[in-house]
């Protein structure tokens, strides 16, 4: 297994890698593609409808490679950037046109002393109403926020929610802002230590919970076996939420009434059969402006209607984690496995004008 550390120096994260003894020599670093950039996958038109959203002939371009499993996408209108987790190295990276990939912050996730396994980095991000940067952090097995503006990275956090009910969450995973300020967010194993085995775990279930702006924790539903990406709908009335286990591949829909409750949950969309024949399970997602979901799953990026119906998918050809709409509110960049991706649609993304 490879070991990672970080060390932080007047505020910037650099990155030290230290290779496992059996493997003598450097690790080679993620790296920037410079443009015109290579593609990857196609796109699977299941429904005529899905033509208005994407071209046939879109292009899939890959902007950057090497990661170990690259996360938790979110644009930075302020800066022009996109930032997304490198989850087992315990890294954020930004990426922009000019630039290209620059290691932005270190560690994400998990700030311990002492050395761990398993998944530690940060995995969701997401941009409060006050343009600061909260991390769904798996090593340290809670909601946190970065406290330093977000073009000023520094790896000081504080916790908008660690526990639930006197009990340390597992470790959050994914989560979204109600347009109320409420902050919903998933909980499942998968940075622990020994994942569902972990000695450390204090829940007896897998939740989803809801930070309202008082900071009380209200528990949404706990009858999923690992929830996972998290969305609501651009009207907020509608919560959907990633069910990534195996024998349950589904994405469900919740009600959201006026005071941030939910209700009348419900299955949205079945993946069963994409999921035999096609690799990957249900992840993070985003939502354009007209309600449509952008849920990476089986496949690539399954489109859904707010109807749920399967219009097609954006092909991959790898195991792909989450998305996010970018620059204009037209693109949408991809996390897939050690790649980056970037791809052109004819919809913009909820909140871009």
């Amino acid at each position: 297994m490879k070991s990672y550390y970080c060390i932080i120096v007047a505020g910037l994260a650099v990155a030290v890698v230290e290779a496992m003894a059996a493997s003598p020599g450097t690790l080679e670093p993620p790296k920037t593609i410079a443009a015109p950039y290579p593609e990857i996958g196609h796109i699977e038109q299941i429904d005529a409808a899905m033509d208005k959203l994407v071209a046939a002939d879109a292009k899939i371009e890959i902007l950057a490679e090497g990661f170990d499993w690259s996360e938790g996408p979110v644009w930075v209108k302020e800066g022009n950037f996109v930032l997304f987790s490198d989850i087992p190295p315990n890294r954020i990276y930004r990426w922009d046109e000019k630039n290209g990939l620059r290691l932005y912050l270190c560690p994400s996730g998990y700030t311990g002393e002492t050395s761990r396994g398993g998944e530690v980095g940060s995995n969701g991000l997401l941009i409060d109403a006050r343009g600061r940067l909260v991390l769904c952090q798996h090593g340290d097995r809670r909601m946190a926020r970065m406290k330093a503006p977000v073009l000023e990275p520094a790896a000081e956090y504080e916790t908008l929610v660690g526990q639930y009910e006197g009990k340390r969450l597992n470790s959050p995973n994914d989560a979204v802002y109600h347009p109320n300020g409420d902050l919903f967010f998933t909980d499942p194993p998968y940075g622990l230590e020994k994942n569902m085995n972990d000695p450390a775990m204090e829940l007896d279930f897998q939740g989803v919970f809801r930070l309202d702006t008082k900071g009380k924790v209200h528990l949404v539903t706990k009858d999923l076996e690992r929830p996972n990406g998290i969305g609501i709908s651009p009207d907020g009335k509608t919560l959907y939420i990633a069910n990534s286990f195996g024998k349950r591949p589904v994405w469900m829909a919740f009600d959201i009434g006026a005071d941030g409750s939910t209700a009348n949950g419900r299955v949205f969309f079945d993946a069963t059969k994409l999921r035999e024949k096609n690799r990957g399970g249900n992840d993070g997602m985003a939502i354009d402006q007209h309600g449509n979901l952008f849920a990476t799953g089986p496949g690539g990026v399954v489109i859904l209607t707010p109807e749920g119906k399967h219009l097609g998918t954006i092909v991959t050809t790898k195991p792909t984690s989450n998305c996010t709409f970018g620059d204009d509110g037209s693109s949408l960049y991809i996390t897939s496995d050690m790649l980056l991706l970037r791809i052109k649609l004819k919809t913009k993304g909820a909140g871009f004008d």
